[in-house]
């Protein structure tokens, strides 16, 4: 050991802390003396003397109130607090001791003798830092109070004073013992005294870690008992009135015998109420068991309507529901009929397809009314998980049946009608196919062992009658469609629009509104009016809507001029109320047209007109095609337009016309998509129209595909095609000949204003397209079109009165815009 370096530095006196060489500590000093002391310390060195105080209560401690033995340090870092105090961080450098005190007035200076311990590391001394290091390593883990990242820090000191200094000042011990290891100089005698100290703390350590398992399974067991006796003070409490889960069980055991339900059902189900009654009634196990239960017990597993079945009762119930609909009410009516002869019959699975408006939904309350049935209705537009048909599994938190399982425990009758409504609206994605989870639903042959993932067990659906319904049919699976009897419902024609609007929509809009009959008179010209120039639709909802209007211009009329007013509606005065009208009734060209065609087209709300217009300008032979025209009916442009070139001849045409013009064929209303090859002799008879200069009968509309030698292909959507030419004042209708029989599908009353000129070839299409002027060449063409085919595909033919034979120019090689 060596002592020199004396230095005269303030003193700082230390309350209940001893600070070591190489220490970082925080001090908060409020003594005045103190505070001084560190001031004076800022103005030379920042060297202070850092001593502890015998007495921590001393406030004002003199030189036998303070250990001769300190740590001069050095202040890193002074912050004044607003308050009056100021807050040091003092690093120790180097134990001193104090010699003598200079001042000790307005704060004490010391002269202090540094203290510079021996550095000499023998055999023994590194076996015992050894020794400390290790204990050490078991100090920190079984105290857990130091950070363990200090073990490795201990392990790297290699000076055996600083080794002692870096772990005294991590052990829990008094404030005395600190000061005597400060105060012994000797390293090899302070890491025996640290070494000492760290032993019988482990021990203590030891003796606190037993002492902590035993309180700790005492309180465990302590709380358990607490519990316990808790929940049987409950018990006996509620024992006096009613033990509510025993009551709950007995009454789901007595509610489970008298279910009548299959053997696999009771089975799983008495299963499951055995383990209910094993489990505590506040686990969350048991409110999944008792809810599985609940689900078991509720569903009507044989509980079935049984109404008498009355035909005649039926079928009066059917029409006074619905206008219409023949062949609906004739399938519901055969299905009562087998059912009554054979006692039991599974229940057919039928799928109206129609555009919107026309009655599909409602249908099917009027068929659970019919046949005394209850009625169930699902939506599946946008349904796209499989989970909602077939349910999930119980293992998932807040698990349920499918739809069809809720559904019915609702209804609370096994053979409800059952409505699948806008089964072509469902979608797919990550979580499942639902349109492929309906195939075991909707197979006769497969439901009556339907099994929902919830339940588990099988279901008899085929007691049910399913009926869909659906806009159109591309966007539904064919596995799925080939499992439903189709019935297509086409829109209603104007005087099934006039008698439902007369039965059914005014009365209903009256009474919705508050307005009594005698308030309000319909003429028949004005709902005439309503249907013809204010609605253009298949269905009737934008009817409804309508007359909701008028209904509700009534009920002002009536509170403003009292409850003996009465409004009349006539064709006159509907424009007052509606505005002006929004459609235009009757022939769809005032004039007969060159170039413009009118078709007929086929769409998810029913039939349309379709205008098809042709332009010819001066150009290189290029078709222009515009109007959002799909591929299809681009290509049945360019098919016309080839079988025009074909017959260039026979319609009086140079035979290289296209070589000069350029044809423009365009489709109004571009924003609306169109496609599909019904369009191709309208197309076809458009071109003639436009290469010939002969109008075209504004009175006639057309449908029917094309093909390169003429000839005429049937299409569908027949009868829509026919309502619409019906709705827009057509008077003759074009069609192919294979198509004839689908006439007797259309209404009678539109039947019979109709005239149906079946052709099977375009030549025929031309003829009775064309305007009276023009039906006499064509007159001559058709009785000599064999002769005429044969010289326009002759080589003779073609080069008559010497005229040469340019190349073939392919159609298709001309330039096709599409916009």
């Amino acid at each position: 050991m060596k002592s020199e370096d004396k230095n005269s530095v303030p003193l700082l006196a230390l309350r209940e802390l001893v600070v070591f060489p190489q220490q970082v500590v925080p001090l908060f000093v409020g003594r005045e003396k103190s505070v001084r002391a560190i001031e004076e310390s800022q103005k030379e060195n920042k060297l202070i003397m850092l001593a502890a105080q015998k007495d921590a209560r001393t406030s004002n401690p003199g030189p036998k109130d303070i250990y001769e033995t300190g740590t001069l340090g050095e202040v890193v870092q002074l912050i004044r607090l607003a308050d009056g105090p100021i807050k040091v961080l003092v690093e120790g450098k180097q134990r001193a001791r104090i010699n003598r005190y200079e001042q000790e007035d307005e704060y004490m200076v010391v002269e202090v003798e540094e203290i510079h311990p021996s550095t000499e590391v023998d055999t023994e001394l590194k076996a015992l830092m050894r020794s400390v290091n290790t204990t050490f390593e078991s100090y920190v883990k079984l105290g857990k109070k130091v950070n363990p990242e200090m073990i490795m820090q201990v392990n790297a000191i290699e000076d055996p004073s600083r080794l002692a200094d870096a772990i005294v000042v991590q052990l829990n011990i008094k404030l005395e013992d600190k000061q005597e290891i400060l105060e012994t100089i000797d390293p090899r005698a302070r890491l025996e005294k640290i070494l000492a100290h760290m032993k019988s703390e482990i021990e203590i350590l030891q003796v606190e870690k037993r002492i902590r398992s035993r309180v700790k399974k005492q309180m465990e067991k302590t709380q358990k008992e607490y519990y316990l006796n808790e929940q049987m003070r409950a018990i006996q409490k509620e024992l006096g009135d009613k033990d509510d889960f025993r009551n709950e069980v007995q009454e789901l055991e007595d509610q489970l015998q008298a279910k009548d339900m299959p053997e696999e059902a009771r089975e799983k189900t008495e299963k499951e109420l055995r383990k209910l009654k094993m489990m505590s009634p506040m686990s969350a196990e048991a409110t999944v068991v008792r809810n599985y239960i609940d689900w078991m017990i509720q569903l009507p597993w044989n509980e079935m309507s049984e109404a008498e079945i009355d035909i005649d009762k039926a079928r009066s119930i059917l029409e006074g529901d619905h206008y219409g609909l023949e062949k609906v009410k004739e399938r519901i009516l055969e299905y009562l009929a087998v059912q009554k002869l054979v006692g039991k019959v599974k229940g057919p699975i039928l799928c109206l397809v129609g555009p919107p408006g026309v009655g599909k939904t409602s249908l099917g309350k009027s068929i659970a009314k019919s046949t005394g049935r209850e009625f169930v209705r699902v939506a599946l537009g946008g349904v796209r998980d499989e989970a909602e048909i077939r349910g999930h599994r119980r293992t998932y938190i807040g698990a349920l049946p499918g739809k069809i399982i809720q559904s019915l425990k609702k209804a609370a009758k096994s053979n409800p009608v059952f409505l699948l409504d806008e089964i072509d609206k469902m979608s797919t994605d990550f979580r499942g196919d639902p349109s492929s989870a309906l195939l075991e639903v909707l197979d006769p042959e497969q439901n009556g062992t339907f099994n929902d993932h919830y339940l588990d067990c099988d279901y008899d659906l085929s007691k049910i009658m399913f009926v869909c319904t659906a806009n159109t049919l591309h966007t539904i699976p064919g596995p799925l469609m080939d499992r439903m009897e189709l019935i297509r419902l086409s829109g209603y024609t104007e005087l099934e629009k006039l008698a439902i609007a007369k039965k059914y929509l005014v009365p209903k809009q009256l009474k919705e509104n508050g307005i009594e009959e005698s308030n309000v008179n319909f003429e028949p010209s004005a709902l005439t009016q309503v249907v013809r120039r204010y609605t253009r639709e298949s269905g009737v909802r934008s009817l409804e809507r309508t007359v909701a209007t008028l209904c509700r211009k009534a009920a002002v009329e009536v509170v403003k001029h009292g409850q003996d007013h009465t409004v009349t509606f006539s064709m006159d005065n509907v424009a007052r109320y509606l505005g002006q009208p929004k459609f235009r009734y009757g022939i769809s060209e005032e004039e007969h047209q060159i170039g413009t065609t009118t078709g007929l087209a086929w769409t998810e709300k029913g039939g349309e007109l379709l205008v098809i217009e042709t332009a010819i300008l001066p150009g290189r032979g290029r078709l222009q095609i515009t109007g959002k025209l799909g591929d299809v009916m681009q290509e049945s442009a360019r098919a016309a337009l080839s079988y025009v070139r074909s017959r260039a001849e026979m319609l009086g045409l140079p035979r290289y016309f296209y070589d000069k013009v350029d044809i423009h064929v365009h489709v109004p209303e571009g924003a609306i998509p169109k496609d599909g090859p019904s369009a191709g002799i309208t197309m076809a008879t458009s071109l003639v129209s436009a290469l010939t200069g002969i109008p075209v009968d504004r009175s006639v509309a057309m449908t029917g595909e094309i093909t390169l030698r003429g000839n005429v292909l049937p299409i569908g959507g027949l009868k829509e095609k026919a309502l619409a030419a019906h709705r827009g004042g057509i008077t003759r209708i074009c069609l192919p000949k294979e198509n004839e029989n689908d006439i007797e599908d259309i209404p009678a009353t539109v039947r019979n204003e109709l005239e149906f000129i079946p052709v099977s070839h375009v030549d025929e299409v031309l003829y009775e397209a064309l305007v009276t002027e023009g039906r006499e060449e064509f007159d001559k063409v058709l009785d000599n079109a064999v002769m005429r085919d044969e010289i326009l595909f002759s080589d003779n033919g073609s080069k008559e009165n010497g005229a040469s034979t340019p190349p073939v120019k392919d159609p298709a090689a001309g330039e096709v815009v599409t916009h």
